[in-house]
């Protein structure tokens, strides 16, 4: 179960953290052991023996030696195969995992054919109890330590230990059991030396790490920094001359100042670089700023990396789920930015009407929320920000959705909802050329779109009950992304479950 849980932080960055990658993942390491269970129950009474069990476990190192030097090439092989991204995961998973576990199931059968209980009853029950505490230990091992705390090649290589270590505990006391081994010891070693030293950092890599819920990784290029979270981009500022946001659609964030009178507290679900915290903190002195941000390395990496100034006395940061952080929190809001969505990996319980409802409820009269989502703006891959709209169109009664590109491909929609009085894109010009936000956004504002003009007859209203997210957003799965710059110049990238390891943005 550890190893399962590992497998689905290993894959990520090449096919992304969808429901079908895990129910991939589940699938081919359930249906492995059932063949390993099936194939040792025909075998045990002829071929159990302390040697064979050691043997099994020699050949799990070997298995975790290969998945440590050969692991990343093959992800990356598969991601370019024209697979559909719903099936994607299944074939580099029975590669990377489908024999090991198979061999990882032939242990139960033979253990209880080698137990020495009364009756073969109570050595099954024995053995089959023990294996399940294992599971349990090695589940929550895995995902309250090992991954926490541990990148994923000192993860591979602790579950390489204990099978190496059971070997050792199996085997007989004689000296060839001791050098196959040995042997096997040697062969994770330089398993480990290839993985730290075979294959070198890129020198424009300034950080990377697993954290407990991505892969994290810090790239400068051509004088843009950027956060990658799974080989997304997420965050993304400038380190020589130039000023001002490179992601352009964080502009976008700034529309609802022009719906609204008095803005004194600003919340950010979803914090990544900072981008937007930061702006707002230079440009409005009036301002309050909370950042929700569930992953605290990426706030680590933000400090660090990003300017992200530690002790600003209107900057609040709170490493925890943003739901959970509305329920609890006492302030209100004149606006709140939901910027916590991908296009490979949206948490539902933030997209619902019971979310978007607790939204209303702590903020202003004339508060307004603010969402980013990644979609194309009609047809396929636009079903998840259509029922966006629906949803938000149950809880606030004017909904407006901004595209940041003219191209159908997908792109950032940044969509606004208001519980006040309803604007014109000619009150939201003249607004910005009366009203001194900070930032001209005429070319922003003709984006404009009005939520009743968009077609949801045939999407759903998302709920806590009912939220088809991984679904809706499957259709999308490898298209082309279009990231547009705060220029209006474009950049294509082909993101999605098969993510990229970097991108540019002009």
């Amino acid at each position: 179960m550890g190893l399962e849980i590992l497998a689905g932080r290993i894959v990520a960055p090449a096919l992304g953290s969808s429901v079908y990658v895990w129910g991939s993942v589940i699938g081919v390491f359930l249906t492995a052991l059932s063949v390993g269970y099936y194939l040792g129950g025909k075998r045990a009474a002829t071929h159990a023996s302390r040697e064979s069990l050691s043997a099994i476990l020699l050949a799990g190192v070997g298995f975790t030696a290969l998945l440590i030097v050969a692991g990343e090439p093959l992800l990356g092989f598969f991601a370019g195969l024209p697979i559909p991204a719903r099936y994607a995961a299944i074939p580099p998973i029975i590669v990377l995992f489908g024999p090991m576990t198979v061999l990882l199931g032939l242990l139960s059968p033979f253990a209880a054919e080698l137990s020495q209980a009364q009756s073969s009853g109570e050595s099954a029950g024995r053995v089959f109890a023990l294996g399940t505490v294992g599971s349990i230990v090695g589940t929550f091992g895995a995902t309250f330590v090992l991954i926490p705390f541990l990148s994923v090649l000192q993860a591979e290589l602790v579950f390489g230990g204990i099978l190496l270590a059971g070997a050792f505990r199996v085997a007989p006391a004689e000296p060839r059991a001791v050098a196959q081994v040995g042997l096997a010891a040697c062969v994770l070693l330089a398993a480990a030396l290839v993985g730290v030293y075979g294959v070198p950092t890129p020198a424009n890599v300034v950080h990377e790490e697993s954290t407990r819920y991505s892969e994290l990784r810090v790239v400068d290029d051509d004088g843009v920094r950027t956060m990658f979270l799974d080989g997304v981009p997420q965050s993304a500022m400038y380190t020589d001359e130039r000023e001002g946001y490179v992601f352009g659609y964080s502009a976008y964030a700034h529309i609802p100042l022009l719906m609204t009178e008095d803005v004194d507290r600003v919340l950010f679900v979803g914090g990544g670089g900072f981008s937007g915290p930061k702006r707002f903190l230079e440009e409005y002195p009036n301002v309050t700023v909370d950042v929700v941000e569930l992953d605290p390395a990426v706030v680590d990496a933000a400090y660090t990396y990003f300017d992200v100034p530690r002790d600003h006395p209107r900057l609040s940061v709170h490493t925890m789920d943003g739901r959970r952080f509305l329920k609890e929190t006492t302030h209100t809001y004149d606006l709140i930015v939901l910027d916590a969505f991908r296009k490979d990996r949206v948490p539902f319980h933030l997209t619902t009407r019971e979310f978007m409802a607790l939204t209303s409820s702590k903020m202003d009269d004339d508060g307004v929320l603010f969402a980013n989502v990644i979609a194309a703006r009609s047809g396929q891959g636009s079903a998840f920000y259509r029922a966006e709209v629906k949803t938000l169109g149950r809880v606030y009664p004017h909904v407006y959705a901004f595209p940041t590109s003219n191209t159908n491909a997908l792109q950032n929609i940044e969509l606004v909802a208001t519980k006040g009085e309803p604007y014109t894109e000619a009150e939201l010009q003249r607004a910005n050329e009366e009203r001194d936000i900070g930032l001209d956004l005429t070319r922003q504002i003709r984006r404009y779109q009005r939520g009743e003009s968009i077609p949801t007859d045939d999407v759903p209203v998302l709920t806590d009950d009912h939220a088809p997210v991984d679904r809706l957003l499957d259709e999308g799965s490898g298209q082309r992304y279009v990231i547009t710059g705060y220029n209006g110049t474009t950049d294509r990238a082909r993101l999605g479950p098969r993510a990229v390891s970097a991108a540019s943005v002009v």
